[in-house]
């Protein structure tokens, strides 16, 4: 175990994962709008790197603003939505996306020269106009009807298939898990032989991006002043590992104090640090 905040001296460039790290199915992680007060007061600069695409990244941080956190803007987020919109902006410039997720998620997918469609709206007369498959969200509709048309279009149609989030579940409570849409592809990928084209991490991708946002306004920085903070093994840590960046696991999301030696032993996936959160104490504000 080591202690969070001195580790935060030691680098100059934060990235954060959202789920497990700065909030969890209950709210913020408590305390940690301390931490954010530190990081500006200290003039250090930090990023949310997330593989949530089910709003735009100014939803994102309005739902941090609602519960007191208003340290987090807009530009503070990298989404994996946001590599899957660079993605259809250079390789599918004009067509119909089908998409499976809510409203707000397709922000991601808006482009001009690119119309939108609900997959629950695909029938025979729109299937033949279908450009790309995206899988953004995992609520918001019928999974029955959405996942066998997902699996009808791909066996019928050769076109893109991408998933904006591959996390395969994620926390509803202490104990319970729900599926994410990362698992529903793996599902449609199974049936229909199909591969998607993912984006997020563990992929190195996202932290390419995060990366290219750094250096505009920090030539300086190399990867050796970058820490990644995240709470789950495969995808946080190794995607941070697999890109060069010191990796900090939290116990305050996907892995409990008693099973994160067990968990990173079976995986081989080793954190430069264990932290119990990343919260940076009262005491230490000073």
């Amino acid at each position: 175990m080591t202690n969070f905040k001195s580790l935060l001296e030691n680098y100059k460039i934060i990235f954060f994962d959202a789920y497990g790290v700065i909030k969890t199915y209950k709210g913020l992680i408590p305390g940690i709008e301390k931490t954010f007060d530190w990081l500006n007061e200290q003039k250090k600069t930090y990023y949310i790197i997330t593989n949530d695409a089910s709003r735009s990244p100014e939803l994102l941080a309005d739902y941090y603003h609602k519960e007191g956190l208003h340290q987090i803007t807009p530009g503070k987020i990298i989404s994996s939505g946001m590599l899957a919109k660079e993605f259809l902006d250079l390789k599918v410039k004009k067509g119909l996306i089908a998409y499976l997720g809510t409203e707000e998620s397709a922000h991601y997918i808006e482009h001009p020269g690119l119309n939108t469609l609900p997959l629950q709206q695909m029938n025979e007369d729109n299937i033949n106009d279908i450009t790309a498959l995206v899988l953004l969200d995992d609520e918001g509709f019928d999974w029955m009807d959405g996942l066998n048309k997902a699996v009808n279009l791909l066996r019928r149609r050769t076109i893109p298939a991408i998933i904006a989030n591959p996390d395969g579940a994620y926390p509803m409570s202490k104990r319970d898990v729900g599926i994410a849409i990362g698992g529903l592809a793996w599902m449609v990928e199974k049936i229909t032989g199909k591969k998607f084209i993912r984006f997020g991490k563990p992929d190195s991708q996202i932290f390419m991006f995060a990366w290219e946002h750094i250096i505009k306004d920090h030539p300086e920085i190399t990867k050796r002043d970058v820490l990644m903070i995240g709470d789950t093994l495969h995808t946080d840590i190794l995607g941070g590992n697999k890109f060069g960046l010191d990796t900090v696991l939290v116990l305050t999301g996907n892995l409990l104090p008693q099973d994160y030696q067990t968990r990173i032993i079976s995986s081989g996936i080793a954190p430069t640090y264990i932290c119990e959160s990343a919260v940076v104490e009262r005491d230490f504000l000073n």
